[in-house]
Parts: C-alpha cells; sequence; structure tokens
C-alpha cells in the first residue's frame, strides 16, 4: 500500500520558455505535486517529524519556480521533481506543471507537463 502527499494548484510567477518575450517578463504558472510515501509513522505519533512538511516542500516549489529560469517546462518539472525527491521518505514524486498563458496561435486553458520520478 501506498501513502500519497499531495500539494494541488500551487501559483506562482516565473520567467520560463523559448520565446524572447517569455524570457523577460514573469507570468503564471501552476504546480500539482503528488509524493508516494509512508505516512504511517506520522499517523501513529502524530509528529511533523515524522513526514514530509508539505509547508516547507511548497515553499521550495514556489521558490524554483520564482527564481530560476527554464526554456522547457519539461526541464522545470524534473527541476521540481528533484526538490520533492531530495527527502529520502519520497519513493515517487508525480509533477505536473502547468504554463496558464502559453504562447500558441489557439484558444486554450493552459499547457502541461506532467512527469513521476
Amino acid at each position: 500500500m501506498t501513502d500519497r502527499i499531495e500539494i494541488v494548484g500551487l501559483r506562482e510567477l516565473g520567467v520560463h520558455g523559448v520565446l524572447p518575450e517569455e524570457q523577460v517578463r514573469a507570468q503564471p504558472f501552476e504546480v500539482d505535486v503528488a509524493l508516494d510515501v509512508d505516512v504511517r509513522s506520522a499517523g501513529d505519533s502524530d509528529a511533523l517529524d515524522d513526514t514530509v512538511d508539505y509547508g516547507e516542500l511548497a515553499d521550495a516549489i514556489a521558490r524554483v519556480v520564482r527564481t530560476e529560469r527554464y526554456a522547457l517546462l519539461e526541464r522545470l518539472a524534473t527541476r521540481i521533481a528533484d526538490v520533492c525527491t531530495n527527502d529520502a521518505r519520497v519513493q515517487h514524486a508525480t509533477v505536473t506543471v502547468r504554463k496558464l498563458r502559453p504562447p500558441v496561435g489557439v484558444l486554450v486553458d493552459h499547457v502541461a507537463v506532467t512527469i513521476t520520478r
């Protein structure tokens, strides 16, 4: 059995993209992460030290989106997965990164990349 910790709908401004205009101004991104973590110890102890601190992790993810710069969503998602799996208790991390205002010639809600590590 696998337990899961999720952060859904984290929004942050960042400078990521291939086009020149995407490399000079921040745009909105949305991130979801799902972490496979055994939370039995925390369930028994009720102690934050026995689980992954999702508040701390959310801050770290927001910092990556806000302060680092990448051309591709694939690279941004990989970097966020690296942050998530830095804690040895995380067995797998699924990361979805959405560009909420993609520069495409048709009307879309968003574009996204989802990876699992």
